[in-house]
């Protein structure tokens, strides 16, 4: 049986979720299929009905994929409540390159990825620094308060 993977996240704005998480996974919007000018315009081809579409919803991509096809689809569900708990599960963004690079050159990485994705919206939450144990990671949130790791 063959399968695919979707994440879906909720969200209360998907054009922002989207511009980041792009950004932090290297991943590109979603177009929309072929002969469509917009997803909405291509679920009202397929019959979904208008009322079933919030106000905006399709007009600009709401999904993310990778441009290598290795990763799976991401699409940010726009939802009418705030997120209010801590994640029950989160991204690790492995930039580091794993225990067989030196600790300094993870570091760097870490640190290179921190500051990308903060200029992107992403707020730093600690640092994890134990280079007795050989560890370097940043614990973040996205711009909706999402939390997730760099290592």
């Amino acid at each position: 049986m063959e399968m695919t993977v979707q994440l879906t996240i909720d969200c209360s704005d998907p054009q922002r979720m989207v511009a980041f998480w792009a950004e932090a996974l290297s991943y590109v919007p979603e177009p929309p299929p072929d002969g469509h000018a917009t997803w909405r315009a291509y679920w009202a081809s397929i019959g979904v009905p208008e009322e079933e579409l919030p106000a905006g919803a399709g007009d600009i991509p709401e999904s993310i994929v990778d441009p290598a096809e290795r990763g799976p689809r991401v699409w940010f569900q726009q939802v009418p409540e705030p997120k209010t708990a801590k994640n029950r599960w989160h991204f690790d963004l492995k930039v580091g390159g794993g225990r067989d690079v030196p600790l300094d050159v993870r570091t760097q990485r870490v640190n290179a990825a921190v500051e990308r994705l903060v200029k992107a919206g992403a707020t730093v939450l600690r640092i994890k620094d134990e280079p007795d144990m050989g560890f370097y990671a940043a614990a973040m949130q996205d711009p909706e308060g999402n939390e997730f790791d760099i290592v």
